[in-house]
């Protein structure tokens, strides 16, 4: 990569970094002592200027909100796949993490090449599915693209010799979406859900759709859908009965902190604007029952009057109610 090239991009992230900072609002996730806290981020490999202000967003929260390590849903790598598109849709945007030591676990969403599960900083180690252990959490990277019997019957035996108190799935493609783009993937639901009710996993996260959607629980699963980190479709959302919390205006990325039996999220969009948080407590396991969680509001002195102009009537409705 041409010096002047490689310095203007790092000018951008810097630029970005230093402009959106100001726009930042508090982080409402609690800090607590030895939790686990993570971001997620979806369909943002585009290496395009609002992938590199959502990354400069990303960096100035990583000074209030500590994360480790990023959950990347598919789409990572938009367009060729030549080492200057690693670079400019991955390495220069996310510099400042890969400089800290962040470490993102991606997996393959419709837009990827299966050759990116060797790309090492993208952590797959050569395979399209895995799982890993983060505390008192297992995850499991899912590749949705192709769910063939031998992922399944891998995810079966994983989900059942988890141990975890949490149980953490991730894959591209939603199995339950208000997008009008693309919508529920229903045959991959039909095959993935049951498996997700059998051994109680509490939360799934995907992208594909450009938008931010939180899902109402369904079967005990909480259901989130962050694609809108690069892309976006602004306005592509319909209004259905599945829809908790959406938000199609900006572009967003997920913090995420999980401590004991509880799981804080704050969804943040570009421009700094918390769209959504709240905090869903694991439900302990009794006589072999899964493990269910339940959901509320998480505030965390948030004014309230911030939320109304963050978002809609219908937003501010669902993050008032007790669900």
């Amino acid at each position: 990569m041409p010096a002047l090239r490689r310095s203007t991009c790092l000018s951008c992230v810097a630029l970005a970094a230093l402009s959106l900072s100001l726009y930042t609002q508090e982080v409402v996730l609690p800090l607590k002592p030895d939790s686990v806290r993570f971001l997620a981020i979806g369909d943002m490999g585009t290496g395009e200027k609002p992938q590199y202000e959502v990354a400069g967003q990303i960096i100035a929260h990583r000074g209030k909100f500590p994360f480790e390590f990023v959950l990347m849903l598919g789409d990572n790598i938009y367009g060729g796949h030549d080492p200057i598109d690693y670079q400019n849709k991955f390495e220069l945007p996310y510099k400042p993490l890969l400089d800290a030591g962040v470490k993102f676990y991606a997996v393959l969403g419709n837009h990827d090449t299966p050759n990116e599960r060797f790309y090492k900083f993208f952590n797959m180690n050569g395979q399209k599915y895995y799982t890993y252990k983060k505390s008192n959490v297992r995850f499991f990277a899912l590749d949705s693209n192709y769910m063939d019997p031998q992922q399944l019957s891998w995810l079966e035996k994983e989900l059942q010799n988890s141990g975890s108190d949490w149980k953490i799935c991730y894959f591209h493609h939603p199995l339950y979406s208000s997008g009008a783009f693309h919508g529920s993937s229903t045959e991959l639901r039909l095959l993935l859900e049951p498996l997700f009710v059998k051994y109680g996993v509490q939360v799934v996260f995907a992208g594909h759709e450009h938008v931010y959607e939180r899902v109402k629980p369904q079967k005990g699963t909480y259901y989130f859908t962050e694609g809108a980190s690069g892309s976006l479709r602004k306005g592509n959302l319909r209004k259905t009965d599945l829809t908790a919390v959406g938000y199609d205006q900006d572009r967003s990325f997920m913090l995420v902190e999980i401590s004991g039996d509880e799981l804080y999220f704050q969804t943040i969009s570009r421009t700094g604007l918390t769209v959504d948080s709240g905090v869903i407590r694991r439900v302990a396991k009794i006589s072999g029952a899964a493990s269910w969680p339940t959901v509320r509001p998480w505030h965390g002195g948030l004014p309230g009057r911030m939320m109304v102009k963050a978002i809609d009537v219908n937003l501010t409705r669902a993050l008032t109610a007790t669900e």
